[in-house]
């Protein structure tokens, strides 16, 4: 059965809410997003809205066995994985959110590191990650720094916005993290 799509005045409801993290201490991988966007937060799940790449892209790289659907996140842990955001405050879209408000996600997403003890952090946004740990000219792929004692990856963001990146061109980014996963 198919679900029902927020209606509009849920969506703008939405704005400004938070979608709790899944996250468990010794987790293989912390999927970190730039901030919840207002279908995330309306349906309460991370990477939420029809579109966004992160879910088939994390299929097809290997680190699940099935496509799993937003509302099944929570099994991510049992596979080693959890999910994040720099930012927790939801936005219609991710250009809303200030080098500010960046920086000082950035600071708790070290404290969480610190916290929960990922071995990677994954951060799904090369933009966001630069603004955030102040790494203007960081790429895709793993990064020399850590957070914590975490590895750090950064990955292109997923939304369906970003063009760059086609499903297939994600997936095989994807695939990179996890073959570094598995060889540590």
């Amino acid at each position: 059965m198919k679900k029902p799509r927020p209606t509009r005045e849920e969506l703008l409801a939405a704005r400004d809410k938070t979608v709790p993290d899944v996250i468990a201490p010794d987790l293989s991988v912390l999927f970190c997003g730039i901030n919840p966007g207002l279908y995330t937060a309306a349906i309460g799940h991370h990477f939420g809205r029809p579109g966004n790449r992160f879910w088939p892209a994390l299929h097809r790289a290997g680190f699940t066995d099935r496509q799993l659907d937003p509302s099944e996140e929570q099994e991510l842990l049992a596979r080693g994985c959890g999910i994040t955001n720099v930012v927790a405050r939801t936005t219609a879209t991710a250009a809303e959110v200030t080098a500010e408000e960046l920086a000082a996600g950035g600071r708790l997403l070290v404290e969480k590191a610190r916290t929960f003890r990922p071995r990677w952090v994954a951060i799904l946004g090369v933009g966001a990650y630069r603004t955030a740990f102040g790494r203007p000219k960081a790429v895709l792929g793993r990064q020399e720094e850590t957070l914590a004692d975490a590895s750090v990856w950064v990955l292109p963001n997923p939304s369906g916005l970003n063009a760059h990146y086609r499903l297939e061109d994600l997936a095989d980014k994807l695939r990179e993290l996890r073959l570094a996963v598995e060889e540590r």
